[in-house]
């Protein structure tokens, strides 16, 4: 049988504090070894939202609330890998309590906040970097 093209539904959380931004390094296919915000795939029945609250707390221990959507994304399958499933990602801005210690896992190797000149060097998908010169560039409008 051969598998069903359309886009699995894919959801990640933005926590922002002081200027940092937490990320999870990723232990799993397809974005193993690189720097993403919490998020995963899709459940069924669940919006969108619920899965960047749920993917949130799986992966780091910390419980969002008001998820604001942010950006979506169509992100192919891999190209050296015919089989590899497309995802649709919503990115949601997600609130959390401040006092929130994360801690890594489910799927994440390890958490950490970062600022955005220190994710420009991290491993990370091209999608978190865009999400994070859009954050800063509304922050930079915020405090002008």
């Amino acid at each position: 049988m051969k598998k069903s093209k359309k886009p699995q539904p894919a959801s990640s959380a933005i926590i922002e504090r002081d200027g940092r931004y937490l990320l999870v390094l990723r232990s799993n296919p397809p974005s193993a070894d690189m720097y993403a915000f919490p998020g995963g795939r899709g459940e069924d029945r669940e919006t969108p939202a619920e899965t960047a609250l749920r993917e949130l707390f799986e992966e780091t221990g910390i419980r969002g609330e008001k998820p604001l959507l942010f950006a979506t994304y169509d992100l192919p399958g891999r190209l050296d890998a015919p089989d590899s499933p497309s995802f649709f990602l919503s990115v949601f801005k997600v609130r959390a309590d401040e006092a929130a210690i994360a801690v890594a896992s489910d799927d994440a190797a390890s958490v950490g906040w970062y600022s955005a000149e220190e994710i420009a060097n991290l491993p990370a998908p091209d999608s978190v970097r865009e999400c994070i010169a859009r954050l800063e560039a509304e922050r930079a409008r915020r405090s002008a």
